[in-house]
């Protein structure tokens, strides 16, 4: 679990960012500082960048074009204009701004990972970064416009506007130019100079801040789809034996074993549990096999969690300097295909929660298959439509999940005459299991909502945990006794479940929940 909202400070050395300060930072105002040794090898690595200008040897991105231009070289009275030009030039992305904590997080992993030392840009450059983040001073940047090979160009580009007082940025709540907010917030803009806009733009900054994001979603989503599709086994009277230890020890994926074991602690005490009348032998597969679904989709998240934190410590630009051994090398950090790779399968994984929680809805809804519930779970059914069209709207979400998981990064299209020939899309991939991941905790919404009237209808003794979320969704959500305006219950339900109120009291109630 991510404990984001207690982490009030980050400091960045270029090396142990995790998925849970991007949060605190990004969604939580965490103040952030760079590490004393980060300042020092900046500072080197910008020595060797002097070094260069001095010697007049021409270098990739210093003293020469850009891309297709690479053969180009540049006067020394014209380096720093150089880096303006880029920055201005690679500024043309559109669609939506993203959104606030995308931003932020942007901010934050481009100055992480120019804090290794391999850059060349100013230690007082990187410091603006951090000062804006800490004074709430958030450039405007377009979603639309990455391909996510030389890095995300356009977006950092916006990003990067702003620094240099250029571009817009909201301030306290108000968009502005970029230059009156960074005054309003009490800081200066920068010039750039040789190598600098490079540093800034040729990274996976906006792929990973999104993409992060989206798997702290997908964490979340994944933990509440547990206590959801529990609720729903209670409420359809499911069998335990499918949860039994020793089935999941003959097939121990990690995820396999950890909900199961969920399973076993949130419906301890149950008076429901294995109570069907008529007995049946076996639960269909959206019940019977929530281990083997919910535990593959966790390995999943493991696995992305593993690549983005790998990246989000990774040096992404492009050259690299090496000052110890006094190199400067081209290569291709800045390409996204392991970040697009893996906000792939994130987006497949979080779509299958959905696709499985629906399935549960269901068979709630659906008399023939409910074991003795009410059609839709009202009574009156034909004057009264009950939760017939709350099954409708997750299968509209479900199946807007099923487009959206379509792999980005199987695409590519070849760009800058020829010599960035193959492309990542992974801010494609980000975006998609951005969306994905929020579609995935609204279906949730309903399942949970339906599991809770299913529950009711049903009677009898839930387990002490499901007793005690009932209590705590009856308080948002009265039970439906006939139709009503819902649109205030599902805005209710996606509420609770995007905070940590649901978390939090299953947290209390069973601490070894995981």
């Amino acid at each position: 679990m991510l404990h984001s909202e207690g982490t009030k400070r980050v400091v960045l050395d270029g090396k142990s960012l995790t998925l849970e300060g991007l949060v605190a930072v990004a969604r939580h105002g965490a103040k952030v500082e760079i590490a004393p040794e980060a300042m020092d090898l900046m500072a080197r690595a910008r020595a060797q960048v002097e070094e260069i200008l001095e010697k007049g040897a021409p270098v990739y991105g210093i003293n020469t074009g850009f891309g297709a231009f690479s053969q180009v070289p540049i006067s020394p009275d014209q380096v720093d204009q150089l880096q303006t030009n880029l920055i201005i030039s690679h500024a043309v992305g559109c669609g939506d701004p993203l959104p606030e904590d995308s931003v932020r997080g942007m901010l934050l992993l481009r100055a992480n990972a120019l804090c290794q030392g391999h850059s060349g840009i100013r230690p007082q450059v990187v410091q603006l970064l951090v000062a804006m983040i800490n004074a709430g001073v958030h450039p405007v940047v377009p979603e639309q416009g990455s391909l996510g090979a030389s890095g995300d160009l356009a977006p950092l580009a916006h990003m990067a506007l702003v620094l240099m007082g250029r571009g817009e940025a909201v301030y306290q709540g108000e968009q502005m130019p970029g230059a009156q907010a960074l005054a309003a917030a009490g800081l200066k803009p920068v010039q750039l100079e040789a190598k600098e806009g490079l540093a800034l733009i040729n990274g996976t900054q906006m792929m990973g801040a999104v993409g992060g994001l989206a798997l702290a979603d997908a964490i979340r989503a994944a933990r509440l789809a547990d206590i959801t599709a529990g609720m729903s086994l209670e409420a359809m009277e499911g069998l335990s034996a499918a949860f039994d230890p020793r089935i999941h020890a003959l097939r121990p994926h990690r995820g396999q074993g950890l909900v199961a074991g969920n399973l076993r602690m949130l419906c301890e005490g149950s008076g429901l549990i294995d109570r069907a009348n008529p007995p049946r032998v076996q639960d269909a597969y959206t019940l019977r096999c929530i281990p083997q679904v919910h535990g593959a989709v966790r390995d999943a998240l493991q696995h992305v969690q593993s690549v983005l934190e790998t990246e989000f410590n990774a040096v992404t630009d492009n050259p690299l300097l090496f000052p110890v051994e006094g190199d400067v090398l081209s290569g291709g950090n800045f390409h996204g295909e392991p970040l697009a790779l893996a906000l792939d399968y994130l987006g497949i994984a979080a779509a299958e929660l959905a696709n499985i929680s629906e399935r549960r809805l269901e068979r709630m809804v659906n008399p023939q298959l409910s074991g003795g519930l009410p059609a839709f779970l009202v009574t009156e059914g034909g004057l009264n439509s009950g939760m017939m069209i709350v099954q409708y709207a997750a299968a509209a979400l479900v199946s807007e999940n099923k487009v959206l998981a379509h792999p980005a990064s199987v695409d590519s299209i070849p760009s800058s005459a020829n010599q960035e020939d193959h492309v990542s899309m992974g801010a494609h991939a980000a975006r998609k299991a951005r969306r994905i991941a929020d579609n995935t905790l609204s279906a949730l919404g309903y399942e949970l909502l339906t599991a809770a009237q299913a529950l009711e209808l049903r009677g009898g003794q839930p387990s002490p945990v499901y007793q005690a979320l009932l209590k705590l969704i009856r308080a948002q959500v009265p039970f439906l006794s006939q139709d009503r305006e819902m649109r205030q219950d599902i805005a209710a339900m996606g509420t609770l479940l995007r905070t940590s109120t649901i978390l939090d009291l299953v947290a209390r109630m069973v601490p070894e929940f995981s």
